[in-house]
C-alpha cells in the first residue's frame, strides 16, 4: 500500500507544484500551530473554528495539521498525495463554510464581504494534480517507492 500511495515519475511539473504549494501553505500552518507569522496558536485557533464557524476541536486540529504537516511533507515530497489530500480537503471545506457565499473573485478592492473562492479553487487544481501525479523529481517518495 506504501509503495502505490509513494509511486511517481521523474516529473519536474510536480517538484514544481509540491514545492510551490507547500511554501504557500507553511506560514499559514504555521501561524495555526506556532504562533508563527502573527498567528494566534493552536488553542486560540481551534477555539476560533468552534466560535466563529461550529468545527469541532478534532477537525479544527486536522486542519492544522494538514496546513501545517501537510505543508513540510509536500516541500520534503514525503507521502505526498496524503499530503496534497489534506490540504485539498481544507480548501474545500474553506470554500463551503466561508467563501462560496463570497463569489468567485478575491477581494482586491475591499469592496466585498469577505474573499471568494477564486485562490481556493486554484489551490484545489494544484493539490489534485499532486494526488493524481505524486511527488516527482527529488521527492521522498520517489525513494520510498523503489
Amino acid at each position: 500500500m506504501l509503495r502505490t500511495l509513494c509511486t511517481t515519475d521523474n516529473d519536474l511539473g510536480s517538484l514544481v507544484l509540491r514545492v510551490i504549494l507547500g511554501g504557500v501553505f507553511f506560514p499559514h500552518g504555521a501561524q495555526k500551530a506556532l504562533a508563527w507569522f502573527g498567528g494566534h496558536g493552536m488553542a486560540p485557533t481551534v477555539a476560533f473554528f468552534d466560535q466563529a464557524f461550529g468545527v469541532p476541536a478534532a477537525l479544527a486540529y486536522l486542519v492544522i495539521a494538514a496546513e501545517f504537516l501537510g505543508a513540510i511533507a509536500l516541500v520534503l515530497g514525503l507521502l505526498t498525495r496524503f499530503a496534497a489530500f489534506g490540504i485539498f480537503a481544507v480548501m474545500a471545506g474553506a470554500i463551503y463554510l466561508v467563501h462560496w457565499q463570497n463569489g468567485f473573485f478575491m477581494n482586491w478592492t475591499g469592496s466585498q464581504q469577505g474573499e471568494g473562492i477564486e485562490y481556493h479553487l486554484l489551490v484545489l487544481g494544484m493539490a489534485l494534480a499532486l494526488m493524481i501525479r505524486g511527488g516527482g523529481r527529488a521527492s521522498f517518495d520517489r525513494v520510498l517507492s523503489r
